[in-house]
C-alpha cells in the first residue's frame, strides 16, 4: 500500500522513500540509506571514539544479558519504548579499537526503525531509554552480530540519542471500529478527534501541499498503509487524495496529531482494489509547505 491508494483519480509519484538504519539491522549490509534530498549538514567522518570505547567503565550498569550502558544525557518523562515500537534516533557505532563503522550523523538525518528489527543489544538498550536521552552502550558480540564475517566483529560500542518513539502502527487503536462519543463530526459525515494539539492557527489550503506521518486501518483493525513503518514522512497535494483526507487535513495545524474516521463515500466509495468500508487514520501534520 502506498500513498497512491489515497488518491482515487491518479497516482502520486516519488512520494515515499524507504529509510533503514542499515548497520544495526540484522539482515542488511551496512550502508547509507537512499536519500530523497541531499542530507542536511552531515558531520565529516570519522566521529572520534569516546575515551571508554575499549571497555565499559566502573559506573556503567550491566544487565543480566551482559549489556552494559551508561546515561550520557538524561531524557524527559518515564515512558520507555516497547519491543514492537518504532523509534527515531541519532547514533554512532565504534569497534572497541575506536574505529567508527556507522553513524546517522554522517548522513545528516536521524534514522527510524522498529525496535525488534535490530540487533538484540540495540533493542535492549533502546527499551531502557526515555525520549530525549542519550546513552552509551557496550554490546557484547553475543548480542550483536555473533561473529558474522560480513559484520563488525567483537563487542560494539554505540552512542544513542532517542529522539522519539511511537507505538507499533500495526496495533490498531481501541476505537478503530467506530468513532467514540467525544469525536467531532462534520456535515459530510467525517468524524475526528485531536490526539495531540498542534501549534499556531494556520491550516492547509485545499490546493496546498503537506508533509505528514500517517497510519491507516480498516474497522476490523487491519493496518493497510503507514508512512511510520517506512520510516519516512510523506508529502502530497491535498487536492489529489481521497475526499476525507482533503477535508480532514484542512482542519489541522502543524504539530497536530488527529484520528479520522472516514466514511466509505469519503474514502474509496467501493472502488475495486481499494480498502472497503469506513477507514480510520492517525495523521500527524508535520509541515504545511508554502
Amino acid at each position: 500500500m502506498t500513498l497512491s491508494h489515497l488518491r482515487p483519480a491518479a497516482w502520486l509519484i516519488c512520494c515515499v522513500a524507504i529509510v533503514t538504519a542499515a548497520a544495526i539491522t540484522v539482515d542488511a549490509v551496512p550502508q547509507a540509506p537512499a536519500q530523497q534530498a541531499p542530507p542536511a549538514a552531515p558531520i565529516a567522518r570519522p566521529i572520534p571514539a569516546p575515551d571508554d570505547v575499549a571497555a565499559p567503565p566502573a559506573d556503567a550498569v550491566k544487565t543480566k544479558t551482559g549489556l552494559a550502558t551508561k546515561i550520557i544525557t538524561p531524557g524527559t518523562g518515564t515512558d520507555h519504548p516497547k519491543a514492537d515500537d518504532m523509534v527515531t534516533v541519532h547514533y554512532t557505532g565504534w569497534t572497541t579499537k575506536g574505529v567508527m563503522f556507522d553513524s546517522s550523523f554522517t548522513r545528516g538525518k536521524p534514522s527510524t526503525f522498529g525496535v525488534n528489527r535490530v540487533i538484540v543489544g540495540w533493542g535492549e538498550t533502546v527499551q531502557l531509554m526515555v525520549a530525549g536521552e542519550k546513552r552509551r552502550a557496550w554490546i557484547p558480540e553475543g548480542l550483536a552480530y555473533k561473529g558474522r564475517a560480513d559484520r563488525p566483529q567483537g563487542m560494539l560500542v554505540f552512542d544513542i540519542e532517542l529522539i522519539s518513539f511511537t507505538p507499533n502502527p500495526a496495533s490498531a487503536p481501541a476505537d478503530v471500529a467506530g468513532a467514540p462519543a467525544d469525536a467531532q463530526k462534520t456535515r459530510s459525515g467525517l468524524a475526528y478527534k485531536v490526539l495531540t494539539p498542534g501549534a499556531g492557527s494556520v491550516h492547509p489550503k485545499r490546493n496546498g501541499t503537506v508533509t505528514v506521518n500517517y497510519t491507516g486501518w480498516t474497522t476490523d483493525g487491519k493496518m493497510f498503509d503507514s508512512s511510520v513503518t517506512r520510516g519516512q514522512p510523506a508529502s502530497f497535494p491535498l487536492d489529489q487524495v481521497i475526499p476525507g483526507w482533503t477535508e480532514g487535513l484542512q482542519l489541522m495545524v502543524e504539530g497536530e496529531k488527529t484520528r479520522f474516521w472516514i466514511p466509505e463515500k469519503l474514502a474509496y466509495d467501493g472502488m475495486e482494489g481499494k480498502p472497503k468500508g469506513m477507514l480510520v487514520f492517525d495523521v500527524e501534520l508535520i509541515t504545511i509547505q508554502k
